[in-house]
C-alpha cells in the first residue's frame, strides 16, 4: 500500500531523477511573488530559475521558481497556487504550502549523475544537479539545480545544509528574533485557551476541581528554581510530607501529585533517586525512601503502588528506533516506488515496531486506571527523571478517566500541566538544536499517537478533532511558540529574562503560546479543529451521576463476541506468568484461543468494561486489540494521493451527519418546537459550510484537495511486469491447479 522513503530497506534506494524535462511541461512564469517574511525574519540566500519537481503518473513535472533560505524557512516562490480552481480553505498564516521551517527539515539528499547522497554539513566538496528534502511532517520537496547559475547552486545548496544539519546555540533560534522583533505580545484570553499552571491559584483550583485539596498542598520551595530546574516554581505534594524531605535529595524521589479520582486515589509520579555513591549514601537513600513510604500510606492513604516505567516501556533509544524506521514508510518519491512497495509494506510496518509501543503504552494506562478505579488505590509512576513516560502515562490515564480532558480547554491544561510545567526537554527530545542525537526521541509524538487511538475509537467523546492533533504535532517545529522550544519552566523563565536581550532597561521578550490558535489559523479554520458532533454533558446529568455514583463492582465477565486469535505478542504482556496456570482449569476454552492476550489482573476490567454500554463522560478504555490499533491516517498520509479514500473516510461520514442534524434542526424551527435547542447546534453552522464548498474532499480533508490529485486507476509496478512476462493469462492460471487429489 505504501513505499519505503530515501532511506529506508536494506538494498540502496532506486533514483527518481530524470536528467531532462520536456519543455513543454516546464511552467515558466514572468513574475515571481515576493516571499512574506515575518518580524526579525531575514533572507540568507535565494537561487532563481529552480524547478520544483512533482513526479505524476511517471512523467516528470516542472514548475519554474526561487528557492529562498531564511533564518526561519526555505521558501519556493511560484505562481502554482494561483492557477488552482479550488482554492484551499485549510490555510497557515505563518507557513504556506511551499514553506519549510529549518526545525521541519529531517534529511536532506542530492542527486549526482542519476545517484543519490546524503549531504552533511562540511561534506559537500560538489554541488548537486538536484537537491530532495524529507521533511519531520513527511512531505517530500525535489529541486531540480539544472537551470540554476552555478554561483547561486553553491550559495542556496550550502546555507540550506548549514542552516538545517549544523549545530546551533539557543539563543539564536528564530524564536528570539521574532519575539524581539514582533509587537509587545499579549495573551488576550490565554486563560479561556489553556490553564498555564504557573501561578499557585492554578493548582490551588486543579486541586479543588479534583477534590484532591484534603490529601494534598500546593508548595512553593522551588518558586526561584532554587531547588531544582527540572521542577516547575509550584507543585503539589501530600500534606504530610515535610518541607526538609523535599529538599533533601532536589525533588527527586518524593511523590509530586497529578491528578485525584473520584473515589480518593491519586495519580502521582516521581524522579529516581541519584546513582549511589558509597556506602553511606546508600544508607541514607535507603532512610530516605523508607521515610516517604509511611508519607503516602499513612492515614488517610490506603494503598499504595509504585510502577517502575523502565520495566514495562521501552527505553527511548527503543522508541526512537521504531520511529526512524517507521518514518522511512512515508517518505514518498513517486507512484512506481509506492506501488512497488505494496506487497511488502505490512510487513515493514509490523517490523517497525511503531504501534506495538503504542499499544504498550495504553495498555500501561489501562493497568494503572484500574488500580484507580476499582482498587482505589494511590499509583506512583517512578522514571529516572519523570518527565518522558511519566508524562506520557499520566496524561493517558487523566483522558481515561476524566472527561474534563477530553475538551479543548481540558486537554491543552493537561499538556501545559504535564508536559510543559512537568519538565518534558522538548528541546532536546525534538533535537531542536542539533547538537546530539543521543537525547532526542519522539516522545510528545508518542502521546500524540495514543491520544489519536482514543479519538478515533470514541470520536463523540472529544470535544477537538484529529485534525487539531495534526496541527498541534506541526506546531512542534514552528519556532515562534514557546511552548515546545525549552527543556524546562526554569529554562523558559532564564530565557525570558535575558535571551539575546542584553539591555537589563528593555522590557523581556514576549513569547507567543501555542494555544493561541488565531496567530496560526483565521476564525474559519479553527472551526474545523472543534469537533462538532461533541456534545457536553448538562449539569443537571453531572448532579444525578454525582448523587447515583456507586463504587465500581469488579466483576468476571466474558466479551460479547468470541475472542480473536492472538497475535505473537500478548496485547497487555509478552509473557501471560502464573496466572494462566491457576486460571486455565476455570476458562480453558478462552484460553485456547487467547491466552497471550490475558494479563494476571487486567483482562476481568478490560473485558467487564467492554461489555457495557459506553459512557463518553465517564471513563474510556481503548481498544487495544492488533487491528484496532491504526495508522495516524491523516498525519502519515496526507501527502501521499494514492492512500487517499475520494469521498470517503470520516470525514464523509461527519458530514452526512451534520446534514442531517442540519435538515432535523430545519424541521424544528418549522414546527416551531424544542426552540430552545437551536442555540445549540447553529453553531455547527460554520462547519457545515465549509463541508458543502468543499463537496469533492477526500478523506485526508482538509489536508488535501481532489484537483490535486490523480484518479487514474494504477495497476501495481510489480503485477505490471508480471502480466508482461505472460502471453497467456488463462494458461497461466491452469499450470498451477493440480487436479490429482480432487
Amino acid at each position: 500500500m505504501l513505499g519505503l522513503g530515501a532511506a529506508g530497506g536494506a538494498k540502496p534506494a532506486k533514483p527518481s531523477f530524470v536528467s531532462y524535462l520536456a519543455p513543454e511541461e516546464i511552467q515558466i512564469k514572468e513574475k515571481e511573488p515576493n516571499i512574506h517574511l515575518l518580524p526579525g525574519e531575514l533572507v540568507l540566500c535565494e537561487a532563481s530559475m529552480v524547478l520544483k519537481c512533482m513526479q505524476d503518473e511517471g512523467s516528470l513535472r516542472g514548475v519554474y521558481g526561487r528557492l529562498v533560505c531564511t533564518n526561519f524557512k526555505i521558501s519556493f516562490l511560484c505562481d502554482e497556487s494561483a492557477t488552482d480552481d479550488n482554492e484551499f480553505d485549510f490555510k497557515n498564516k505563518i507557513i504556506g504550502e511551499n514553506d519549510i521551517t529549518l526545525h521541519c527539515v529531517d534529511q536532506i539528499y542530492g542527486v549526482y549523475d542519476e545517484k543519490r547522497k546524503c549531504l552533511l554539513t562540511g561534506q559537500v566538496k560538489k554541488y548537486p544537479e538536484k537537491i530532495i528534502i524529507l521533511c519531520k511532517d513527511f512531505r517530500v520537496f525535489h529541486f531540480c539545480l539544472r537551470y540554476t547559475k552555478e554561483e547561486e547552486v553553491k550559495r542556496i545548496v550550502s546555507g540550506i545544509i548549514h542552516h538545517t544539519q549544523s549545530p546551533i546555540l539557543h539563543k539564536r533560534l528564530f524564536l528570539f528574533s521574532y519575539a524581539a522583533s514582533a509587537p509587545h505580545y499579549i495573551a488576550i484570553g490565554i486563560k479561556k485557551q489553556a490553564v498555564m499552571f504557573d501561578t499557585l491559584e492554578d493548582w490551588r483550583l486543579e486541586l479543588d476541581r479534583t477534590k484532591g485539596n484534603i490529601k494534598y498542598k500546593v508548595v512553593s520551595s522551588n518558586a526561584s528554581y532554587g531547588l531544582c530546574e527540572k521542577l516547575p516554581p509550584y507543585f503539589v505534594v501530600p500534606v504530610s510530607l515535610m518541607e526538609e524531605d523535599i529538599s533533601e535529595f532536589q525533588g527527586k524521589g518524593i511523590p509530586i501529585w497529578c491528578w485525584s479520582c473520584h473515589n480518593g486515589s491519586a495519580l502521582l509520579k516521581m524522579a529516581a533517586l541519584p546513582k549511589e555513591q558509597d556506602e553511606s549514601m546508600l544508607q541514607r537513600h535507603k532512610t530516605f525512601s523508607e521515610r516517604i513510604d509511611k508519607t503516602v500510606h499513612r492515614p488517610p492513604y490506603e494503598l499504595s503502588r509504585t510502577e517502575e516505567l523502565a520495566n514495562s516501556l521501552p527505553s527511548l533509544p527503543e522508541i526512537q528506533m521504531a520511529y526512524g524506521r517507521f518514518k522511512q514508510l512515508f517518505w514518498m518519491e513517486n507512484r512506481a516506488d509506492f506501488w512497488d512497495s505494496d506487497v511488502k509494506w505490512f510487513s515493514l510496518l509490523e517490523n517497525s515496531n511503531w504501534l506495538e509501543i503504542i499499544r504498550q503504552c495504553l495498555t500501561k494506562a489501562i493497568e494503572v486506571a484500574e488500580y484507580l478505579e476499582t482498587e482505589s488505590t494511590n499509583v506512583i509512576l517512578k522514571e529516572e527523571s519523570a518527565s518522558d513516560l511519566c508524562c506520557v502515562i499520566a496524561g493517558l490515564v487523566q483522558m481515561m478517566m476524566d472527561p474534563y480532558y477530553r475538551t479543548k480547554l481540558g486537554f491543552q491544561s493537561l499538556v501545559q500541566k504535564e508536559w510543559v510545567m512537568g519538565g518534558h526537554a522538548f528541546l532536546d527530545r525534538c533535537n531542536h538544536l542539533r547538537q546530539t542525537d543521543k537525547e532526542e526521541a519522539p516522545v510528545f509524538l508518542l502521546f500524540l499517537d495514543c491520544v489519536w487511538q482514543l479519538v478515533q475509537q470514541y470520536p463523540v467523546a472529544f470535544q477537538f478533532t484529529e485534525t487539531y492533533l495534526t496541527v498541534l504535532s506541526d506546531s512542534l517545529y514552528l519556532p515562534i511558540f514557546s511552548t515546545f522550544f525549552f527543556n524546562s519552566p526554569c529554562h523558559k523563565d532564564i530565557q525570558y529574562m535575558c535571551g539575546d536581550n542584553t539591555d537589563k532597561q528593555s522590557p523581556p521578550l514576549s513569547f507567543h503560546s501555542v494555544w493561541d490558535w488565531s496567530v496560526q489559523f483565521d476564525a474559519k479554520v479553527q472551526a474545523l479543529l472543534k469537533n462538532p458532533l461533541y456534545v457536553e454533558k448538562s449539569k443537571q446529568d453531572k448532579t444525578i451521576r454525582r448523587t447515583m455514583r456507586s463504587k465500581h463492582q469488579r466483576q468476571l465477565s466474558l466479551p460479547l463476541t468470541q475472542a480473536k486469535a492472538s497475535p505473537k505478542k500478548g496485547f497487555f504482556r509478552d509473557e501471560p506468568g502464573p496466572f494462566i496456570k491457576n486460571f486455565l482449569s476455570k476458562r480453558i476454552s478462552k484460553l485456547m484461543s487467547s491466552s497471550d492476550e490475558v494479563p494476571n489482573s487486567c483482562r476481568e476490567f478490560y473485558d467487564s468494561w467492554h461489555c457495557k454500554p459506553v459512557d463518553f463522560h465517564g471513563l474510556l478504555l481503548p481498544h487495544v486489540e492488533g487491528p484496532l490499533i491504526q495508522i495516524w491516517a491523516q498525519r502519515c498520509l496526507r501527502w501521499i494521493p494514492d492512500a487517499q479514500i475520494l469521498g470517503g473516510g470520516l470525514v464523509a461520514m461527519v458530514s452526512r451527519v451534520m446534514e442531517t442534524i442540519e435538515e432535523v434542526e430545519s424541521l424544528r424551527r418549522k414546527l416551531e418546537e424544542k426552540q430552545a435547542t437551536s442555540s445549540s447546534i447553529t453553531k455547527e453552522t460554520e462547519v457545515m459550510a465549509m463541508l458543502r464548498k468543499s463537496a469533492r474532499f477526500s478523506s485526508l480533508y482538509p489536508f488535501a484537495l481532489l484537483s490535486r490529485i490523480s484518479v487514474k486507476p494504477v495497476i501495481p509496478t510489480s503485477t505490471w511486469r508480471g502480466l508482461e512476462e505472460e502471453d497467456d493469462l488463462v494458461k497461466r492460471d491452469d499450470e498451477f491447479i493440480d487436479l490429482g487429489n480432487i
